[in-house]
């Protein structure tokens, strides 16, 4: 009789063992969702507080401010002009004082202010991105991404390629989410009155 007790007692305890560890099992898929949702929200807006600023986090770190804000000279050297962040080349400034064909036929890409650039294809100005009109203050999401996803200048559809040194070809990677939120971050920057000269085309090129 104490054989066939101690049996039972080993089986029952193997039972409860066997569903003790089912339940666990069953358990762990609620777990996991619930972390798996914490790393959604964690994740969410890249980790910031909201769009915006997520935006302005990759617009720093994308060094868009090195071209498309004008420099002031310091006793340190030039350094970002913050009452004129990202609103491109200064429409009064003039472009490098170089012989452009020189530079043109040696394949040189020459600036001084880093917000214009003579190269073998012409000369580019650096955008104004803010929010002003005369920046992208009318365009909406659609044509902002397109523009980058493309390289189209102004996000239209059949317009010249953006130009040199706009590295679009690496920047159309981006996710539709940091494109938006790039998008976001400078439809809130303060709106600056600035009508970017037109870019020229290359002083070598045939005359139409």
């Amino acid at each position: 009789m104490k054989k066939i007790s101690t049996d039972i007692v080993i089986v029952l305890s193997l039972l409860v063992f066997t569903f003790s560890q089912c339940n666990q099992n069953e358990s762990k898929p609620d777990t996991m969702n619930r972390n798996d949702t914490a790393v959604v929200a964690t994740n969410s807006n890249g980790g910031f507080e909201n769009q915006v600023k997520w935006g302005e986090h990759l617009v720093t770190i994308g060094g868009c401010n090195d071209c498309h804000t004008p420099k002031k000279m310091t006793p340190m050297g030039p350094v970002d002009d913050s009452s004129l962040t990202l609103s491109g080349h200064p429409a009064h400034m003039p472009p490098p004082d170089v012989d452009r064909r020189a530079m043109e036929s040696k394949g040189y890409a020459v600036t001084q202010t880093l917000t214009s650039w003579v190269g073998p294809w012409g000369i580019s100005y650096a955008a104004n991105l803010t929010s002003d009109s005369s920046g992208i203050g009318d365009w909406n999401e659609d044509r902002f991404i397109f523009c980058l996803r493309e390289g189209k200048w102004e996000g239209l559809a059949g317009s010249r390629s953006l130009l040199p040194p706009m590295p679009w070809a690496s920047i159309r990677l981006m996710t539709d989410d940091e494109l938006k939120a790039i998008f976001a971050y400078l439809k809130s920057t303060k709106p600056i009155k600035n009508d970017v000269p037109v870019a020229a085309t290359p002083v070598s090129a045939p005359k139409m």
